[in-house]
């Protein structure tokens, strides 16, 4: 059992800020991990199903739960930040609210390199038919993905 406490809230700082009425910019906020409701109440609202590109507006706006003096992270606050700031929370939550990563630290038997390698566990565990190479524990040159599910980090060279 992992004894890792589970972190719902992720600090953040806008790359520009949001610009309120008064000029005023804010760059520090806070978002916390979405729930089912986050991604499924929003599909009812009448802006997204007239335009589904809003989704990421509502989901935003229901996540993001501070943004510097701002008293309430309102769709129209999320409307008016710059698109960078917009693409940086849009990058943010989806990392925040990605699927757990299945690396696993491990060397390079010949130069003994540490690297991350990803174990993909949708993989095959029986080889392909084909040419008959599938299945034969060697990865190809330039391929950092193995017949066995494993993908890796490792830079090339």
């Amino acid at each position: 059992m992992s004894s890792t406490p589970l972190q719902v809230e992720v600090p953040f700082r806008l790359p520009k800020g949001y610009a309120d009425a008064e000029g005023t910019l804010h760059r520090d906020g806070v978002m916390r991990l979405a729930t089912a409701a986050d991604e499924i109440l929003p599909l009812k609202d009448p802006r997204v199903k007239s335009n589904p590109s809003y989704l990421s507006v509502i989901l935003l706006s229901r996540v993001v739960t501070e943004l510097g003096d701002v008293e309430s992270v309102t769709p129209n606050v999320v409307e008016n930040l710059f698109v960078s700031d917009l693409a940086y929370l849009q990058d943010l939550y989806t990392r925040v609210n990605a699927y757990e990563s299945n690396a696993v630290e491990t060397a390079c038997p010949a130069c003994g390199e540490v690297f991350a390698a990803e174990i993909d566990e949708r993989a095959q565990s029986e080889p392909d038919a084909g040419d008959g190479d599938e299945g034969n524990g060697q990865v190809a040159e330039g391929n950092l993905q193995s017949p066995v599910g494993v993908t890796t980090d490792r830079p090339e060279g």
